[in-house]
């Protein structure tokens, strides 16, 4: 037997504490935490993400998801919460990643590339070299009402395999992962980190059965023959 590495993993659209607890000792590495979208689940104020931010220890990262397009107002949304990490749902279009840095030293930047189509590689490819992590998602920015996560579909994981070879920097997979798929994903694209919401969710609430599940079925992949 031939030891892997097991992905980091990351549970989003993380509720209250409650749920940050259940997610910390099933074994998450990361807490999604999700600020004002113009769609999708697990929508929370910046007082609740402050408070379960607060709450999470090290080393536990808790990620700001901000749908802010410009730096100015990322940083000014992130000073509310207070997370180890930004994920930026759309694209930046004012301002820089430096600028981003500069005010907010030792947060790490994690930049959402939703895979729609082979373009995810040359926008993944530009962007890689300034933020910490690339994750790739299944929105939809161009929707009449944008789609910027959380859809629980999942997208051509060839164009993410090849994402993954073209880049240096750590890439996590999102969209439409869940405990009967997981292993294959590890296999078909060997993520960085996977990142996981409705999959483990029943009726919008974290469920313990599917996320105990999830971890096993990684923990199983974590040896290959």
């Amino acid at each position: 037997m031939q030891a892997v590495l097991n992905p980091r993993i990351k549970i989003c659209c993380i509720k209250n504490i409650d749920e940050a607890q259940l997610a910390i000792e099933m074994g998450a590495d990361a807490l999604g935490l999700v600020g004002k979208m113009p769609s999708g689940p697990g929508v929370i104020s910046d007082t609740q993400i402050r408070k379960i931010a607060a709450f999470v220890p090290p080393p536990i990262a808790t990620f700001l998801l901000t749908s802010e397009t410009s730096a100015d107002n990322i940083i000014a949304h992130h000073n509310k919460v207070n997370t180890t990490a930004i994920q930026f749902v759309d694209t930046l279009q004012e301002g820089s990643y430096a600028q981003i840095r500069k005010a907010l030293p030792g947060v790490k930047l994690v930049q959402v590339i939703h895979v729609n189509g082979s373009e995810a590689i040359g926008r993944a490819q530009k962007c890689s070299a300034y933020v910490d992590a690339i994750l790739l998602d299944s929105g939809n920015p161009q929707a009449s009402i944008k789609e910027l996560g959380g859809t629980g579909r999942k997208h051509n994981w060839q164009i993410s395999c090849k994402i993954r070879a073209q880049i240096n920097t750590p890439l996590f997979l999102a969209g439409g992962l869940n405990p009967v798929n997981v292993q294959y994903a590890i296999s078909e694209v060997h993520p960085f980190g996977l990142d996981i919401c409705s999959g483990v969710r029943s009726e919008g609430n974290l469920d313990p059965v599917k996320l105990q599940t999830f971890f096993e079925n990684i923990r199983k992949h974590s040896y290959a023959k």
